[in-house]
């Protein structure tokens, strides 16, 4: 087992001594057993500790008689997702700051020190104010969705955008570059992740999440806590799992394929809706959104190429450098030459396009 797990025996002795992997029997000889469930039981422990998880906060989380096993595997790829996206940011920062140097600019400290930044929110959220506001469209759609709702837990909240002005609102925000962005007089925000929210049960009239969920290491584990705060429960997410999904943009489909890499094993629209016992609703996006994410710009191709635009938009962070650098060169040519529009000249007889974005309410 210690051969097989990459760990000492020292250390699976002190796992069972600690209560943390106890294997179900011994040999006659006196050797451990360990059966198929433990087996189950200690790739989780190992899986938290190799992400930097304390023991105690190992055992807390396995023996969590509310989480199954793929619950578990769920929450460890999101968190190993979470920190690929940090190891890209890192990289995209040093890739930056080798290309200064190369032409003799020297970066300023703050740019020195973005290759440590603790997540992704960390280092996309500066560029967020610049591209990234409220649509009053959307907005109108989420803040009749919340009904009647006077207190409102607003998760993963950003900078505050599309918080509803004439109700008692509470953010939760994990990025402290984002809580340092929500502007004077916001609501006050509470640093916290979705997965384990610090209210008791039926804290609030209703909990709204907006273009966060994705970020999430365990997105139907922080539903599931979203509607244990809040009586009712309004979100706006992107639904990857219905057919040919991948080809209903141009960008994806046309310029960057990666994006299916970075929702492989993302729950279908089945698991989020059924996290909340709710029901979805398409949104349609205006060819002029106000609110520069992924999809806004779907009738403006030009606005692609602007870094500002991109910065401000986790994908291309994602993606990582050379994958995002190829499909702003094939676009830029595309647009030279008149190829995007020969392909895409439906789109201008359009004023809003239905491109996957989904508002979920319950």
């Amino acid at each position: 087992m210690a051969g097989l797990a990459g760990v000492s025996v020292r250390t699976l002795h002190h796992y069972d001594e600690i209560g943390l992997v106890r294997p179900s029997a011994r040999t006659p000889a006196g050797y451990r057993a360990y059966a198929p469930s433990d087996v189950e039981r200690l790739r989780e422990v190992l899986g938290y500790r190799r992400l930097g998880f304390a023991l105690r906060e190992i055992a807390a989380l396995v023996d969590d008689p509310a989480t199954d096993a793929v619950a578990h595997l769920r929450r460890l790829r999101g968190l190993l997702e979470e920190q690929r996206d940090r190891t890209a940011a890192m990289v995209a920062a040093i890739d930056r700051e080798l290309e200064a140097r190369a032409m003799g600019i020297r970066t300023t400290p703050e740019e020195q020190l973005e290759v440590f930044g603790a997540q992704l929110y960390d280092s996309i959220g500066s560029a967020y104010p610049a591209t990234r506001r409220t649509e009053p469209r959307i907005a109108a759609r989420i803040w009749q969705a919340l009904g009647d709702a006077r207190t409102v837990l607003n998760v993963g909240a950003g900078t505050g955008s599309y918080e509803p002005p004439d109700r008692d609102v509470t953010a939760v925000e994990p990025s402290a570059v984002m809580r340092a962005q929500r502007p004077a007089g916001a609501a006050p925000c509470v640093a916290a992740s979705a997965e384990s929210l610090p209210f008791a049960d039926a804290s609030f009239d209703a909990a709204m999440a907006v273009s966060t969920v994705h970020h999430w290491p365990d997105p139907v584990a922080g539903l599931r806590e979203m509607r244990r705060v809040a009586r009712r429960v309004v979100v706006f997410t992107y639904d990857a799992s219905s057919p040919g999904w991948l080809q209903r943009f141009w960008l994806t489909r046309d310029y960057l394929p990666e994006f299916a890499g970075l929702l492989a094993g993302w729950p279908s629209l089945t698991d989020l809706t059924r996290a909340i016992d709710g029901r979805a609703e398409p949104v349609l996006i205006p060819w002029d959104c106000a609110d520069g994410f992924f999809e806004a710009h779907w009738r403006r191709p030009e606005a692609y190429l602007d870094d500002r635009v991109r910065r401000a938009v986790s994908v291309w962070t994602r993606v990582g450098p050379d994958a995002e650098q190829r499909a702003v060169d094939a676009l830029r040519d595309d647009l030279a030459s008149g190829r995007w529009a020969e392909r895409n000249r439906d789109l201008l007889a359009h004023d809003a396009a239905e491109l996957g974005l989904r508002l979920l309410v319950a």
